[in-house]
């Protein structure tokens, strides 16, 4: 940033009260020539209450041409960075659909250490500059260039956890345990007393003393390099404005207390934690830990964390009880997972009991699952009112979905009915729902009337169906007038659509005319729609023609298509002519047909080469797709090279295959060989891949190899496939500890289905597991 310094720009970190409320509050009053500083950006963007909004806040600013130029930067540890850039799913809220916006594409890998390089030019440095700190520490991190962490002290901070004395061992894994399952930064001191006995072998706890605890936190407050200690003790920064009514209600909604926790609090250092994470992810942490959670913590969404933390590690008993502490510190969600556990339990009255609560509580949300229950008892009345409820809080979704259910089980009038008071609401989906019942049931006259209601609402989809209407009414002047609405509104594909619906019907010169109005309103994806046309009329000169007048507007797309029509004439040499002039503009499918032409003319060195091109630009499909022409060939040795040189691309999946083509060829110890390969770069898959072959054809005994080799490279999925291997063979306690030793890790595996999980463990522990990982007795 010196740099810009230089040049006049400011710098700005948004820390105090707390940095998710500083930034939320300040950033609109950013200016040019700012440089704006979120230093761990997992206290901004992922915080619960104001995370969405500070995302939103810092998008407009950097989009904003009146404030520029600003720059934002961030740090992020990777599982925060992959947390909030995962795809949501339709099972769980999504909490970061702004912040998944905002970091799209805007990500930079920090490595975790310095190439050859930078240590060469971090010597001359040192010695230039004299800087004897950082000439001790390039000395001791060696070859391995960790030349940060050693500045920071991690080294020292490792060492000191390693040889704690075993109550501060305790607690350090107390602590990392706690931060790595989603307790906050401040860790009471009464909460990691209390957790770190179970975390104590028989000896050491009989050997405690009245003041184990303040000796322990004492020995892990002496500092280490870089003036930080393994875990110290701190005090939380309070809010220091006025309260207004906008800071109160969110502190209220976040549960956060205004006054500090009873007794002190600690933080644990950063390495530590990060640290924990890798070294203790495998883990589940003893009964202490558990209890002390339910007994000192207060925050609901710790414990809301640690009630998934507990429940993904199936213990049932206290997800069950940290979600209810969690509900009792004003944290109306935890009970809408209740009650999920009640109905799962066969407890409908319980469940619908905790789902009115958390309605009474202000929880919307809870409406819809309420009233499904009540649609599903048949109270259908009950049902409707709870719709109704959710509407007048501004959702009409609920209406839509009981309209839905309805319809499913052949109540079309009841679904109408449903519809038209969603539609009453101003629910433009009702009322184009509805248009679909009218014409159902022949009233086309009736649908039409809804649509245009949708239409005018600005409905731009209810657009097409319309259009549809008055297309299947011979009314094609209005049709074709609906779909050049649509497009200006930016809707292009509403042409092709009905440019679709008119080839279909035989009316290619009206197809072909809708679709060059597509084409001159930018959709030049519709090109090939008129080539297909043309060429499906057997117009292959007109086809050609079109893609000639965009490959002449600069169009590569146009020459790979014009290739595919000389190829397909029988005209190679052509193709291949204008492959290679599209591939000298860098187009990547281009690339890859020429690439295959060359390889199917036996030019093999010209293939690869071009196959290294694609990779430029992204494209590592193509080395895989190579290695499978030569291993068809029967040129395995320059199949394998080629699936390794994929591999080293990034490009695991090319070894993944090739393995499984040498197993179904019966070379079971090639495609075990290629399988490891892959599991030395991070894809475990062709291991697994291989056991489940195995176990089919009857080699129970090379199945069950081969998951263990996977194991060992951690695959949670062998984990648990093995489980299974051994409960078929009948060996259940084996079964047992295995699945126990897969849900102790809290990670579902990928490809395995987490109903399947749950579905071994309600065979083998049906009540959740204790702590220690035995079968948790009846409870209630």
């Amino acid at each position: 940033m010196q740099p810009l310094a230089d040049q006049g720009w400011r710098l700005w970190h948004p820390y105090d009260p707390t940095r998710a409320e500083a930034a939320l509050e300040d950033l609109h009053r950013v200016g040019p020539y700012t440089v704006v500083w979120l230093n761990e950006a997992q206290h901004y963007l992922g915080d619960r209450t104001a995370g969405e909004r500070i995302a939103a806040a810092v998008r407009h600013l950097l989009l904003s041409d009146k404030r520029g130029p600003v720059l934002v930067l961030a740090t992020l540890w990777p599982e925060y960075a992959h947390q909030y850039t995962a795809l949501s799913t339709p099972e769980r809220e999504d909490r970061y659909s702004r912040v998944r916006e905002l970091l799209a594409g805007h990500t930079v890998t920090v490595p975790d250490s310095f190439d050859t390089e930078a240590l060469a030019a971090a010597s001359v440095l040192a010695q230039d500059g004299g800087d004897a700190l950082l000439a001790d520490a390039l000395d001791r991190a060696g070859a391995d260039g960790r030349v940060t962490q050693d500045l920071a002290g991690a080294p020292e901070l490792l060492n000191r956890y390693q040889h704690a004395t075993a109550p501060a061992r305790a607690l350090l894994n107390a602590a990392m345990d706690a931060r790595r399952l989603g307790v906050g930064l401040h860790l009471p001191h009464a909460f990691l007393t209390d957790a770190a006995t179970d975390y104590l072998i028989d000896t050491d706890y009989d050997q405690l003393t009245d003041d184990w605890a303040e000796a322990a936190f004492a020995e892990l407050a002496q500092l280490v390099h870089g003036k930080q200690a393994p875990l110290r003790r701190t005090t939380p920064r309070l809010p220091r404005r006025p309260p207004t009514r906008t800071t109160a209600d969110a502190v209220a909604a976040a549960g956060t207390p205004s006054m500090p926790s009873a007794g002190p609090v600690y933080r644990l250092a950063d390495y530590l934690e990060q640290h924990g994470r890798t070294a203790r992810t495998s883990l589940c942490p003893p009964a202490s830990f558990w209890h002390a959670a339910h007994t000192h913590l207060t925050h609901p969404e710790e414990l809301d964390n640690l009630a998934q933390a507990a429940h993904d590690r199936y213990r049932l008993q206290w997800a069950y009880h940290l979600l209810h502490r969690a509900a009792e510190h004003r944290n109306p969600h935890t009970l809408i997972r209740l009650a999920g556990m009640r109905e799962e339990a066969g407890d409908a009255a319980g469940a619908e009991w905790l789902l009115r609560q958390a309605v009474d509580g202000g929880d919307v949300e809870a409406l819809r699952p309420l009233a499904e229950m009540r649609e599903r008892a048949g109270d259908r009345e009950g049902a409707e009112s709870l719709a109704r409820q959710a509407a007048d809080r501004g959702g009409t979704g609920l209406l839509l979905r009981l309209a839905r259910m309805r319809k499913e089980t052949g109540d079309r009038d009841s679904a109408e009915n449903l519809l038209r008071q969603a539609a009453d609401l101003g629910s433009t989906e009702a009322l184009v729902a509805l248009a679909g019942t009218r014409k159902q049931a022949g009233d086309t006259a009736g649908a039409e009337s809804l649509l245009r209601q949708a239409v005018d609402s600005g409905d731009v989809e209810a657009l097409l169906s319309l259009a549809r209407l008055r297309e299947e009414a011979g009314d094609r002047v209005e049709a074709e007038s609906m779909a050049r609405q649509a497009a200006d509104r930016g809707g292009t594909g509403f042409l092709l659509r009905l440019a679709r619906m008119r080839g279909e019907a035989g009316d290619r010169e009206g197809a072909e005319s809708l679709a060059r109005q597509a084409v001159g309103r930018g959709g030049t994806g519709f090109l090939l729609h008129l080539v297909r046309m043309r060429e499906e009329a057997g117009d292959r000169e007109g086809a050609e023609s079109i893609l000639r007048q965009a490959a002449e507007h600069g169009s590569t797309g146009a020459l790979v298509g014009l290739a595919g029509i000389r190829e397909r004439a029988g005209d190679r040499e052509g193709a291949e002519k204008l492959l290679r002039q599209a591939a000298a503009r860098r187009d990547a499918d281009a690339l890859y047909r020429l690439a295959e032409m060359r390889e199917r003319a036996g030019d093999r060195e010209e293939s690869e080469s071009l196959a290294r091109q694609a990779t430029d630009l992204g494209v590592t499909s193509l080395m895989d797709r190579l290695a499978r022409m030569r291993e068809r060939a029967g040129d395995r040795d320059g199949a394998e090279s080629l699936a390794r040189e994929a591999a080293d691309l990034g490009d695991t999946d090319a070894l993944v295959r090739l393995a499984g083509i040498r197993e179904e060829g019966g070379d079971r110890a090639s495609a075990e060989t290629l399988a490891r390969q892959a599991a030395e770069r991070g894809n475990t898959g062709a291991l697994v891949g291989l056991a489940v072959v195995r176990e089919r054809a009857g080699d129970r005994a090379g199945a069950e190899l081969l998951l263990r080799q996977a194991m060992a490279y951690g695959d949670i999925e062998a984990t648990v496939r093995l489980a299974g291997v051994r409960e078929r063979a009948g060996d259940r306690q084996g079964a047992e500890s295995l699945f126990r030793q897969a849900v102790d890790d809290g990670r579902t595996p990928t490809s395995v289905r987490r109903e399947v999980m749950q579905e071994v463990f309600k065979r083998l522990c049906p009540h959740g597991l204790d702590p220690d990982g035995t079968p948790t007795p009846p409870w209630h």
